[in-house]
């Protein structure tokens, strides 16, 4: 099955390209502006040695790992407690939906002021943003944990402390680790944003914004977001086959209902 998805899947992404070409190529829209997919992907390759840009990705993962690591941390015990004390569920609930909205772009020039390196104020904007659907995850995991096992445990003399770790824990960890792949894609979409719009020394967003200086190069910028997502692609396989080596036995039993 794995097999037949990397086909379909590399087989879409060269339909994409082969249809950017031929857009680009007959002059259905200005090769100025949408360049040729193969001229991309070529300026793509010479990224990949490119020393300069480099050090940007370099920058930006370091911030983006810091930031995603830091919402781990903080956010994870922090779902356990809401979720394990419905006391403190209820009462944080308000607080969790009111600040969940707000976009941590929205919150760049308060970085700015509260940080003097850049690095810190891109990862305190990707704690932010990734706290929440980590957050969340965790909430709604520990709330859907069976009753029955639960309660099967509670009859044998178990107190909660041993519950959460035997039952609760097991039962909502694949979700937990699902709601920080999602945080891990959302993090990458926010440092590459915050590096776009508040500037900075090194990081993608500062290449692409600098490809467009003295006229701009849009095969350099298109070259720059296909590297963009390339990084967001790598960082989802391999949180995926973290998960499936963790918790095989959730992977098994969700291929065996499918």
């Amino acid at each position: 099955m794995s097999f037949r998805r990397i086909v379909f899947g590399a087989a879409g992404v060269a339909g994409a390209v082969a249809l950017l070409e031929v857009v680009s190529r007959t002059g259905l829209v200005d090769a100025s502006a949408l360049p040729p997919a193969t001229t991309v992907l070529g300026e793509a390759a010479k990224l990949a040695v490119d020393g300069k840009f480099l050090a940007d990705v370099a920058a930006t993962l370091q911030a983006w790992f810091g930031g995603l690591a830091l919402a781990v941390l903080v956010a994870v015990p922090l779902g356990v407690l809401l979720g394990s004390v419905p006391l403190l569920g209820t009462a944080a609930r308000a607080l969790v939906e009111l600040m969940r909205p707000i976009p941590s772009v929205a919150l760049i020039p308060l970085a700015i002021i509260l940080f003097a390196d850049p690095t810190q104020m891109k990862m305190s904007l990707i704690f932010y943003a990734c706290l929440w659907p980590i957050l969340i995850n965790t909430l709604y995991a520990l709330r859907d944990v069976d009753p029955v096992a639960k309660d099967s445990l509670r009859s044998f003399g178990f107190g909660t402390p041993s519950v959460l770790w035997r039952v609760s824990l097991p039962s909502a960890a694949p979700f937990i680790t699902t709601g920080v792949r999602i945080a891990a894609s959302v993090a990458l979409i926010v440092v590459v944003s915050t590096e776009l719009l508040a500037g900075g020394i090194n990081g993608v967003g500062i290449y692409l914004s600098s490809t467009q200086a003295g006229g701009g190069r849009t095969d350099l910028l298109l070259a720059g977001a296909v590297w963009a997502g390339v990084l967001g692609l790598l960082a989802n396989l391999a949180l995926l086959g973290l998960e499936r080596v963790a918790f095989r036995w959730h992977s098994a039993k969700v291929e065996a209902i499918a």
